[in-house]
């Protein structure tokens, strides 16, 4: 049975091109880019070719990347990085409901420390009111987060507009890009954004490894203690392998970004139209914004989503109901909530998330499977 993967949005399987890269720097570069002989000197040129590259991809400057374990890792650096540098100026932190828990947790963590959050709400569509990040602005301030697009239902959040009132008022701005560089156009240089929090296994390369993005100037202190690597923002001998991955895949990404949107945008409305052929008592989560090219986010009225993920599994077909960090709980999608969905609604949701690699013939038998499915479920649900 051919597995059919459409859960890119939870991870991507890894490009050739990376794992040859990888290959060449486990097996060549395996000196310690902190020391000072010839296979050191090659791995931090090794290293510091890498950064440029990852920094190219999203317009950025070499010395602006710090190099992380992966997007939770750089949301931590970000918001606890930022709250400390600035405490003595203020301790509220303005975010969204709809936040990935990396965020949200975070946030969580920060307010036992003394700090005040502002859990800002979204609309039906899943979107952030400019307006209402300007109302919830004080003298205390420090940090604005808010995802740049949402990992669920793949709708862009107005980053653009939220950037330019945080630089108004002298307020640092981060954004959560995980899902959005490789998928859509993004350019610090066009944004009034501070921070950018990006990963790796998002865009074809390994796990374990992020960057980010931190403008030059910007107030933040580190995480991680220890050495003086990453500019002493991150201490401890940097992966060279996965980073040199991380490089490969960001560069490929941003090289054949318009062509894959274009594919992956095609697949999905070719997806979301069939559903909607074939099955009554469906709706579209965010689908009267601008979204992710590759995601759609749908209910099916009547049928529990974790059944009908079941049944899909045991047909070779992978999605999922959301996070794949929120996964291992039964709860209710936060976001789903958060857009005022209603509890037993939301509890049937499915999220598809498309690929480089997926086809229109992949699609139709999805369709099929999925059409069998929610019927039989639907025949014999008590909801």
């Amino acid at each position: 049975m051919k597995m059919i993967y459409l859960d890119h949005n939870a991870t991507t399987p890894v490009r050739k091109e990376v794992i040859e890269a990888m290959n060449t720097a486990l097996s060549k570069h395996f000196g310690n880019p902190s020391s000072f002989y010839a296979i050191a000197r090659q791995a931090r040129s090794v290293l510091e070719l890498s950064r440029r590259r990852v920094a190219e991809s999203i317009g950025a400057e070499p010395e602006e990347i710090i190099f992380t374990s992966g997007g939770s890792e750089s949301d931590n650096m970000a918001l606890r990085g930022v709250a400390r540098a600035l405490k003595k100026k203020g301790r509220h932190i303005i975010t969204s409901s709809i936040e990935h828990h990396a965020i949200l947790n975070t946030c969580k963590d920060l307010q036992k420390d003394g700090y005040r959050v502002s859990y800002l709400p979204v609309d039906s569509q899943c979107r952030v009111d400019p307006s209402q990040v300007e109302k919830n602005i004080t003298a205390e301030t420090v940090l604005i987060s808010l995802m740049c697009a949402n990992n669920e239902t793949g709708v862009i959040q107005p980053h653009e507009q939220i950037g330019t009132i945080a630089r108004e008022h002298g307020i640092m701005f981060h954004t959560d890009a995980v899902q959005a560089v490789g998928k859509i156009p993004f350019d610090v240089k066009d944004l009034s954004v501070d921070l950018v929090s990006i990963s790796g296994h998002k865009i074809y390369g390994p796990k374990g490894v992020g960057a980010l993005y931190i403008r030059r100037g910007t107030p933040i202190c580190p995480t991680i203690t220890g050495g003086p690597q990453e500019n002493g923002l991150r201490a401890g001998t940097e992966n060279i392998p996965a980073i040199v991955g991380f490089a490969e895949a960001a560069g490929l990404a941003a090289n054949t970004l318009n062509e894959q949107a274009r594919k992956t945008a095609e697949l999905r409305d070719f997806l979301e139209a069939e559903i909607f052929k074939r099955l009554d008592a469906v709706s579209l989560n965010g689908g009267a914004v601008a979204r992710l090219p590759n995601t759609t986010n749908i209910c099916f009225e009547g049928v529990d989503g974790e059944s009908i993920l079941l049944h899909l599994d045991l047909m070779g077909i992978c999605a999922s109901s959301g996070s794949a960090c929120s996964m291992v709980s039964a709860e209710t999608s936060h976001v789903l909530m958060a857009m005022g969905i209603d509890p037993r609604t939301a509890q049937g949701s499915i999220r598809f998330s498309l690929g480089k690699d997926n086809t229109k013939q992949e699609i139709g038998a999805t369709l099929d499977a999925l059409a069998k499915i929610v019927a039989r479920l639907r025949a014999i649900s008590s909801l």
